[in-house]
């Protein structure tokens, strides 16, 4: 026992949340994660084989991280550790480590559960590194941030990644049942309250069961039902699982520019708003907006960038939140423009062109010759120019000399005003060919 009140048994008498209350006490209880703890899930296939790696929990808020870490203690007889990255430092750690090398060489092992493990720097990392080797720990981390870019390689490199899910419309049913059972009772709302509830919860388990707690707590048995707006009345609403500075900041504006490119107008605003309902720099929306004008509409119409930079100007002028509806425009608009990336690929292939040939000098054919030298040398000798020539069109070449052929950086498509430029560039060529032939 801990402290005396454990002891005396008191502990178990105090009240608890329902969350907790309620907190899975097998790895089949966790809800929401059939791949990790279902019949053929990754956790029971390590545990059927005998053998717990370590382990990086990576997964949004409220999915289960800490219950399975602590379920994995109990089901493969180690000690349970845990530290928080956010209140640990290497003096902790020390010690955790201390700890854990005094159990081994009684025989037992120690689980290790770093939470927020991703808080942790590098050197703090590195520190697991001795002791995921030699067996004295197995280490579980608890990350809401993508491995990859905040986990050291050398502790990724010891330890298996899983990826928890964020609990579906499903499972969030599932654990209100759960409730209602331990409750005794059936939550009090209408159907569409408790369809706006789960909603709210916005995926988090622990958040839907607090939510729940609190409907309890406001009506008695008999009460009522609420519906919709009296719950909305009732419970504040979850701020929304957005943060700006990491991988929702990136996942979001990356589901805006593909429904974009996908002209898809409806899930563009979607994703837009939600950027908005969590706190986004606007203007970082709005350089983005511009970004798509240019890379994934381009002279299929020519209009989406004068239209970005007028929603951009508007914004500056109007600031939040009228501002925002000259964003929203420019979203659709460029949503539902004709696409085109052959302004794109064209720079690319340009840009590729020019490293690879160097410093190549231009045809002295088209070189102005401001001096008698160059003059002698033959700048400009032969330069047609090209409004003195039928159909203002001289089809000289302009690549330099050594290039072998005329590279055709620019294929627009048969879309909106890049139509008409395939029909200009394609008359062109049939001059050029005709000209060099005569």
């Amino acid at each position: 026992m801990s402290n005396l009140f454990e002891a005396a048994g008191l502990e178990k008498s105090a009240p608890r949340p329902l969350a907790d209350r309620l907190r899975p006490k097998t790895l089949s209880e966790v809800a929401g994660q059939p791949h990790l703890v279902g019949p053929d899930g990754t956790l029971t296939r390590f545990l059927a084989a005998g053998r717990l790696p370590s382990l990086i929990l990576w997964g949004p808020p409220g999915c289960g991280k800490t219950t399975i870490a602590r379920l994995l203690a109990h089901e493969t007889h180690l000690e349970f550790e845990q530290l928080s990255a956010i209140f640990s430092g290497v003096a902790e750690l020390r010690k955790a480590f201390d700890r854990a090398r005094a159990r081994r060489e009684q025989g037992r092992g120690t689980l290790l559960f770093i939470d927020e493990i991703h808080r942790f720097n590098r050197t703090q990392q590195d520190s697991f590194l001795p002791y995921m080797e030699d067996g004295t720990i197995t280490l579980i981390g608890a990350t809401t941030e993508n491995p990859s870019f905040e986990i050291n390689a050398a502790v990724l490199s010891r330890a298996s990644v899983l990826t928890l899910n964020r609990l579906d419309d499903g499972a969030l049913e599932d654990l209100l049942r759960r409730a209602e059972a331990e409750e005794g009772r059936a939550l009090p709302l209408e159907a569409d309250a408790r369809e706006v509830l789960k909603g709210m919860a916005d995926g988090d388990g622990r958040t839907v069961l607090n939510l729940a707690e609190d409907v309890f707590a406001a009506l008695k048995p008999g009460a009522e039902p609420l519906d919709r707006a009296h719950l909305m009345g009732l419970v504040q609403r979850r701020a929304p699982l957005y943060d700006k500075g990491r991988e929702g900041h990136y996942n979001l504006i990356s589901a805006l520019h593909k429904a974009v490119r996908g002209s898809d107008p409806d899930a563009a605003l979607y994703y837009f708003c939600r950027m908005l309902d969590g706190g986004e720099d606007r203007l970082f929306i709005a350089r983005r907006i511009v970004r798509m004008a240019v890379e994934d509409i381009g002279l299929a119409d020519p209009q989406a960038l004068v239209i970005a930079n007028a929603a951009k100007e508007a914004f500056d002028f109007l600031g939040s939140p009228e501002g925002e509806l000259a964003l929203a425009e420019a979203v659709i608009y460029v949503a539902t423009a004709p696409k085109s990336n052959a302004n794109y690929v064209a720079y690319k292939a340009a840009m590729r062109a020019a490293k690879e040939h160097g410093s190549l000098t231009p045809p002295k054919v088209i070189l102005n010759a401001p001096t008698k030298l160059m003059e002698d040398e033959g700048y400009g000798e032969g330069y047609l120019y090209d409004h003195d020539q039928p159909d203002a069109f001289s089809g000289q070449n302009y690549f330099p000399d050594e290039f072998k052929r005329r590279p055709k950086f620019y294929d627009p498509p048969e879309r909106g005003f890049e139509r008409e430029l395939a029909k200009r560039l394609g008359y062109w060529e049939s001059l050029r060919k005709k000209r060099n032939s005569e």
